[in-house]
């Protein structure tokens, strides 16, 4: 049995030495490798400095998706059997218990995901496991509905909120911060894909396609790691950020739902987008996230007119 970790790392250098020492102690049979995305402060240094460890050093960030997927290969360069898995950790995350379980539950049925908590022990509810997001889901995240209202039913459902998180069950997207996939699996589903860029939906996209395979998902509470949360993206200026997520969030629509529900994401993007616009002028006290948000309504309402225009742009759309 053949267990590689797939660790990407962008300014990495504060939680690296972390996950490294955590996964030597909790899977020393294991092999972490590394891809870094450009990272300007000394990620590279730290990781250099553990034996055992492969790196991959990327001259510019392509991605998350690129990113992994250049890790899985770097893990498969033979032909990948049942007995082999990839576990993708970000660097943020320390296991606090062995993977054995996780790597039987794989086994079985071609997915599983351990139980994330915070640095006070408290399971990451509403991040851990979530649902498939639905056209109202996501509408309502556009809003921040389920900010202001967290205990509404839409929000409930998508986030697992409705379940017990110490029972072990099939589920359908656990974050992809700590996820087991048998490496078969990886290769027949083409691993991720990397027009979700630089980040987001990547993973909801490949447990969506994972399931529609006939793949299952395993939930499996017993396997635990700490999580610190937002450790790249929070590095993301607000503007910018809003512009990736809404943009992979118009990808992943197109993609998985019909073209009449996908035109109403289309419409609660740019509609969304002018209430967050004024919110961040006024918290910033500053015009420099307004371009950002004219961008994010002009490609939605391209998006909104012509479906296929999200498929057929370039990765690196706005």
């Amino acid at each position: 049995m053949a267990v590689a970790a797939v660790i990407v790392t962008y300014n990495s250098a504060n939680v690296i030495d972390s996950c490294l020492e955590a996964l030597s102690k909790m899977s020393p049979g294991m092999t972490p490798i590394i891809v870094d995305n450009a990272s300007s402060d000394e990620t590279v240094d730290r990781v250099q400095t553990w034996s055992g460890v492969r790196l991959i050093t990327n001259p510019e960030n392509g991605g998350f998706a690129a990113a992994v997927n250049q890790g899985e290969r770097e893990a498969g360069a033979r032909e990948a059997t049942e007995s082999d898995f990839i576990l993708l950790l970000n660097p943020d995350v320390e296991l606090l218990t062995a993977i054995d379980e996780l790597t039987e539950s794989a086994r079985s049925h071609g997915l599983a995901a351990g139980r994330l908590v915070d640095q006070a022990g408290r399971t990451q509810a509403g991040f851990t496991l979530r649902r498939f997001p639905t056209p109202v889901s996501l509408i309502f995240e556009l809003f921040g509905i389920n900010r202001l209202w967290p205990s509404n039913p839409v929000n409930r459902r998508y986030r697992y909120l409705d379940r017990d998180y110490d029972q072990p069950e099939m589920v359908e997207q656990p974050a992809g911060a700590f996820l087991m996939v048998r490496q078969d699996v990886w290769k027949k589903l083409g691993g991720f894909d990397e027009q979700f860029y630089p980040v987001w939906f990547e993973d909801v996209d490949f447990c969506r396609r994972a399931v529609d395979a006939g793949y299952q998902i395993a939930y499996v509470p017993s396997v635990i790691a700490r999580h610190e949360g937002g450790h790249s993206v929070g590095k993301i200026p607000q503007g910018r950020s809003a512009t990736y997520w809404c943009v992979s969030l118009l990808r992943y629509g197109a993609k998985h739902f019909q073209p009449g529900a996908f035109r109403w994401i289309c419409a609660a993007v740019a509609l969304s987008s002018v209430p967050r616009m004024v919110v961040g002028m006024i918290a910033g006290r500053t015009l420099s996230s307004v371009g950002h948000y004219l961008k994010i309504m002009r490609f939605a309402g391209h998006c909104w007119v012509t479906p296929e225009h999200v498929k057929n742009s370039a990765v690196t759309v706005i």
